[in-house]
């Protein structure tokens, strides 16, 4: 397959995931080649997402691999064989990488688990409450950038309408609440909207109170989106420079075990309603 430009997060963990399997193997890049009978240089390019792969190359490296787990083989030799173009390459030449790589990856995701600790999370941002976020960026955006960035953002949560939804469990601090972005009245309109998602069928929103006191390793935002087999889940944290994903199997199982404490601390759905009521009314 010819080489990529600029291969997606989606891509390139395609071929991280087969250089883990090489390594499994105990295999060198020299000996992987002679085993498949491959260029060094193919594989290594395959590995860094620079090259496509198709599924039956990913199936016939991962049996030369001796990997033995076939659901994890097809559902990657699945991703591999993805073609066509998501809304979010609309968006290409005006945004950085990591917005693109977090809209496909949602848009591909299975569930999704979302810890929030100073704002909503963005599938479920209001337009005024969005806005006075991307208001909040330092540097200040240029009006034509946050434009875009905003008109992403709202974009992303038709990933909630569509036929078979991800189901999404999120798990918001009170601190996030209770963060004022724009004026009361934007304040009031998420709180409302917060309402209304949370009605969803595929949603759960749960409240962390201040009360519950501290937190496990997710003491910042992260995501963790369900892939087609766990081996493909992806975490996704926010950093000062855009989202950063994760895939190492420690971090994923560090981060379900977090999260698993932090819903824990939360507050079950109908009293999250309440406490959101309630926090609508003080402001």
């Amino acid at each position: 397959m010819p080489p990529r430009k600029a291969p997606t997060a989606r891509q390139r963990r395609v071929g991280a995931e087969l250089r883990k399997m090489r390594q499994s193997a105990g295999l060198a890049l020299a000996e992987a080649a002679a085993l498949l009978g491959a260029e060094r240089t193919t594989i290594s390019n395959t590995e860094s997402g620079r090259f496509g792969v198709s599924g039956e190359r990913v199936r016939n490296w991962a049996a030369g691999y001796a990997c033995p787990d076939e659901a994890y083989v097809e559902a990657l030799a699945a991703m591999a064989e993805e073609r066509g173009r998501g809304w979010w390459e609309d968006y290409r030449n005006e945004l950085t990488s990591g917005p693109l790589d977090l809209a496909e990856l949602e848009h591909h995701a299975l569930g999704i688990r979302s810890v929030q600790i100073m704002h909503m999370p963005g599938l479920l941002q209001h337009e005024d409450y969005a806005r006075a976020v991307f208001a909040e960026a330092v540097p200040q955006l240029p009006p034509v950038r946050r434009r875009r960035l905003l008109s992403h953002r709202l974009k992303r949560r038709d990933v909630l309408d569509r036929e078979n939804p991800p189901a999404c469990t999120f798990l918001i601090h009170e601190a996030a609440l209770r963060m004022t972005y724009g004026d009361s009245g934007v304040v009031r309109g998420q709180l409302d909207h917060l309402l209304r998602e949370s009605e969803r069928d595929n949603v759960t929103i749960r409240v962390i109170p201040f009360s519950a006191g501290g937190l496990p390793e997710t003491g910042s935002s992260a995501q963790y989106v369900y892939g087609p087999v766990s081996r493909l889940d992806t975490v996704q944290t926010d950093t000062v420079i855009g989202p950063a994903f994760l895939d190492a199997e420690t971090r994923l199982a560090n981060y379900r075990a977090a999260m698993n404490r932090v819903e824990d601390l939360s507050l079950d759905p109908d009293r999250t309603r309440d406490f959101i009521r309630k926090i609508a009314q003080q402001v």
